[in-house]
């Protein structure tokens, strides 16, 4: 079952265009990253989809609606980003206890349990906290809700590594006990990748590549051997990435197009070939210099 279908979107303010034009669509049931740096539109995507805010064209479908002021988009979905406040009136319990009666799942004792775990404090008001306490508070809000749709919006802003990893980590088991589509942006793909089902790329508000995460460790391939060697094989593929090695060799990253009878010849040219991570690649993807930084000493 699709639960977001995404056609030819584009979402502009004034002559900027931050989405340009992008479809994809997304299964019930799924982890998707929504991957990418600052200012491609990740947020502005993930606010489209939660029904905040309008599309300029295209169409797009939330649980076969148009989620633009639709309950039943907003009965089924949680989106909190770090942009967000909460009532700095009530206390950290106070806004559990509320969200608990907002939310039709919400299992108010795996909320405690957290709460618990995590160094906060019940007595604590929101807007006191720290940027790292408050994105924990938000992460255990958005994980006891239980919405079928859960939307994270670089969840673990200000976050120590620790913590990081235990809110994966209990992501991911409530997760498996009870199943639900979730999407969370980031600038990174490293630390969560392990986490995700897809991966969802995006560059200046385009989308630069939607798979598994099992198609994305094999689509792409790194080759390292010296200039002369590599130009062979190379002269004729797009260079997603490039980067000097010591004096002659070069690294360069090239969508992985070549039969395995292609890569043992390269081999024994004496080129070293391996896979490329998800991650490396999601940084090669949408990084503006295929140098690197490499690039600026040139």
């Amino acid at each position: 079952m699709t639960v977001i279908r995404c056609q030819n979107v584009t979402k502009s303010y004034g002559r900027n265009k931050i989405l340009n034009n992008i479809s994809f669509q997304i299964d019930k049931n799924k982890i998707t990253g929504v991957i990418g740096p600052n200012g491609v539109g990740k947020t502005t995507l993930l606010r489209i989809i939660a029904g905040y805010i309008k599309k300029t064209s295209g169409e797009i479908k939330v649980f076969s609606e148009d989620p633009f002021q639709s309950l039943t988009v907003s009965a089924n979905t949680i989106f909190i980003s770090d942009q967000m406040m909460l009532p700095p009136t009530l206390t950290l319990s106070e806004i559990i206890k509320s969200s608990s009666q907002f939310y039709q799942n919400f299992d108010i004792d795996l909320a405690q349990k957290l709460f618990d775990y995590f160094p906060l404090k019940k007595v604590q008001y929101y807007d006191k906290l720290s940027k790292g306490m408050r994105s924990t508070f938000q992460a255990i809000i958005e994980i006891a809700a239980r919405c079928p749709l859960t939307i994270f919006d670089e969840p673990t802003t200000g976050m120590d590594t620790g913590v990081r990893k235990d809110f994966y980590r209990a992501l991911l088991k409530d997760y498996i006990a009870h199943p639900r589509t979730i999407l969370i942006s980031s600038h990174y793909l490293n630390e969560m990748e392990d986490l995700l089902e897809d991966v969802l790329v995006l560059k200046e508000g385009k989308i630069r590549l939607h798979l598994s995460i099992s198609e994305m460790k094999e689509w792409a391939i790194g080759f390292r051997g010296d200039e002369t060697t590599l130009h062979k094989w190379i002269k004729d593929n797009k260079i997603l990435h490039t980067q000097e090695i010591g004096k002659y060799e070069k690294y360069v990253v090239l969508k992985n197009d070549f039969s395995e009878e292609q890569l043992y010849q390269a081999r024994q040219d004496g080129i070293n070939i391996s896979f490329v991570s998800p991650s490396d690649l999601s940084v090669y993807l949408t990084d503006e210099n295929r140098g690197g930084i490499d690039h600026v000493f040139q």
